[in-house]
């Protein structure tokens, strides 16, 4: 099945799902929406779209043979957001996250001389969702809203291109059997639940068990690509993956170490 048609399914079924949720907590909480001005809106019309980009990419690259690769893409993407928020928020990196970062780009670079080819589906797939958290940064709305509104405005163009393909007779839904129509529909609620728990647990767990959480995904991606699709993993790529795991476990223990010192003085304040 093409890409275009599993992501606009995603986009789509994922709208319903969402919408669907904030009409029963709305009713639970008594709320009426109140529609965003413009100058939010535009923060999400921006979110919406490097979302959307970075789905297609992920879909298009695992449907082609590139699981190990894009793997490699959200490898990076924490060590990236670290950087965007240096660029674009003055924030501050200690030393080892400079080292971290420095690993991560000599794998990257080992990659492409090594191989012979830019890794650019990782590297795209990096930015996009790098650039997806810093918006998201800047987006005053609640997760279930905003990620609504974010497949709100990219629902038309997908239901625009699934009719389309149903006018032509190329649709896959409802023309390759029961377990694809379902396998479909649930690629909404695997779309958003992710990403609603992910914002929920932002705020209830420490920032560095949060930090080793996001390496989760690309590790099962990494070995699924390897031991299940039975992908190509070679020494070289063994090398290149090596830098910046090593990068990603020096930033994680910095992280930790930092986050256990700020405890421990805010006991101290406490006790004081």
């Amino acid at each position: 099945m093409e890409s275009f048609q599993i992501i606009a399914h995603r986009i789509v079924w994922s709208f319903l799902f969402l919408v669907l949720v904030l009409v029963v907590l709305q009713k639970r909480r008594n709320e009426k929406f109140v529609f965003p001005a413009w100058t939010v809106l535009k923060i999400y019309i921006t979110s919406s779209i490097l979302i959307g980009i970075n789905w297609f990419l992920y879909v298009w690259a695992v449907n082609s043979g590139h699981i190990v690769e894009s793997s490699l893409g959200y490898f990076i993407t924490p060590l990236l957001s670290v950087l965007f928020g240096v660029l674009f928020f003055k924030e501050r990196m200690r030393p080892i996250q400079w080292i971290s970062l420095g690993l991560a780009a000599c794998g990257v670079l080992y990659l492409s001389f090594a191989i012979g080819a830019f890794p650019w589906i990782a590297i795209s797939l990096a930015i996009s969702f790098g650039l997806y958290g810093l918006v998201k940064k800047l987006a005053p709305l609640s997760p279930m809203i905003g990620l609504s509104l974010e497949t709100g405005f990219l629902v038309l163009p997908s239901l625009a291109f699934l009719l389309m393909r149903a006018y032509s007779g190329s649709s896959a839904f409802m023309h390759q059997g029961l377990t694809t129509d379902l396998l479909l529909i649930c690629a909404g609620l695997v779309t958003t639940l992710p990403l609603l728990l992910f914002a929920s647990a932002a705020r209830k767990i420490p920032l560095s068990m949060l930090g080793f959480l996001q390496y989760v995904s690309p590790s099962l991606q990494l070995f699924c690509g390897v031991f299940i699709y039975n992908e190509a993993f070679t020494s070289r790529q063994l090398m290149g993956y090596g830098f910046v795991w090593i990068g990603l476990l020096v930033f994680a223990l910095d992280g930790y170490q930092a986050y256990a010192q700020n405890v421990v003085q805010r006991g101290k304040v406490v006790k004081q």
